[in-house]
């Protein structure tokens, strides 16, 4: 596969992080993907995220399968580590990435049809073992690249180009994910900047497994009237529940919200998500609240967007099988060989 790079011309006054950088040392190669695809536009939220989070590039570790969705990280942050696995294997690759490499800071882009298809036992697995990572998946609900078939996230009467309508149940990322015990759960739109970008930060420095299902409609083969992830049908039934603000450790900063405007939780680092109120009544700490509330939205027929669960309190992967601190990647070899006489006296409790 053929890369165009951007040139490296830019304005001398673009705004800098802490690190020094600008937004455009975060951008990777020219994208190949359809004009128009929301993929894009989430490829743009996720460069604005990590520029404003400071991440150093050598320090990221981009992940993906098999699909448009997974050419993604070809998009963003050019000097970071990167891998691209076989379809629907992206949740095992990442996760022995990270128990070798717990010093990263791991997103994960993949599609309705990389995750709740072929992928499907590999993404329960993965939210099961709560592995510290951030998770999109680009919900289009169609095989883009092999002519638009349906997707198992399609929605019953939804129609294609062409063909009869779907009749078979989808599989909602969100819903399972809140089964499964995720411990981050959002959902929003590729056309909504604004709600995304404090979604991906907040993703980002979670710690344990993040889902974004990010409704990204395609321009090439769903995008028409009849399609329930168009850019039309989302726009007229998209709902805010719970918008985010992602703020910096920075005690004067959330000190300017008003008592009953708002609801900090303070993340593992010390920094702190925001969570404005849109409805008083809806409670993102309560599993069981928010299944119920999202198969109430289901039967409404509106998409429910913005942080949908969150729980600080358990542990990820290496919290829950008690992990040496330092990453195994960083250990002489003389720590992690055993010896015969070690591995022998391990094996004999096998016999």
């Amino acid at each position: 596969m053929t890369y165009i790079t951007k040139p490296k011309v830019s304005h001398p006054n673009l705004p800098r992080n802490d690190l020094g950088l600008t937004a455009r040392d975060y951008e990777g190669a020219v994208s190949t993907l359809c004009a128009g695809c929301g993929h894009d536009s989430i490829t743009a939220a996720i460069v604005q995220a990590v520029f404003e989070l400071g991440i150093e590039p050598h320090k990221l570790g981009k992940m993906s399968g098999i699909g448009c969705s997974s050419k993604t990280p070809a998009y963003f942050v050019s000097q970071s580590h990167g891998f691209n696995s076989v379809h629907g294997r992206m949740a095992s690759v990442t996760t022995g990435a990270n128990a070798a490499n717990r010093d990263l800071t791991y997103i994960g882009v993949s599609g309705d049809g990389d995750s709740l298809s072929i992928g499907m036992g590999q993404f329960a697995h993965i939210i099961r073992r709560n592995l510290d990572m951030c998770y999109i998946i680009e919900n289009n609900g169609v095989y883009g690249l092999t002519k638009g078939q349906y997707s198992a996230s399609a929605d019953v009467g939804s129609t294609a180009k062409k063909g009869p309508a779907n009749r078979q149940m989808p599989i909602d990322p969100v819903s399972t994910a809140i089964g499964l015990g995720a411990t981050y759960i959002a959902r929003s739109f590729s056309g909504d900047k604004s709600q995304l970008v404090p979604l991906i930060k907040g993703a980002i420095m979670h710690k344990g497994f993040s889902l974004l299902d990010i409704i990204s409609p395609c321009v090439t083969f769903n995008d028409h009237e009849g399609s329930t992830k168009s850019y039309a049908h989302t726009r007229a039934h998209f709902h805010h529940v719970i918008d985010a603000d992602f703020v910096p450790p920075a005690e004067e900063i959330v000190a300017a919200y008003k008592e009953g405007e708002a609801m900090p939780v303070e993340l593992h680092d010390g920094s702190k998500i925001v969570f404005r109120k849109v409805d008083k009544d809806y409670d993102p700490t309560s599993r069981a609240a928010a299944f119920s509330f999202l198969r109430d939205s289901v039967n409404a027929g509106e998409i429910i967007t913005g942080l949908l669960y969150i729980d600080e309190e358990t542990g990820d992967m290496h919290d829950l099988s008690g992990s040496v601190e330092t990453p195994l990647s960083k250990l002489p070899y003389e720590d992690l060989s055993p010896g015969k006489a070690a591995l022998a006296e391990v094996m004999s409790r096998y016999r």
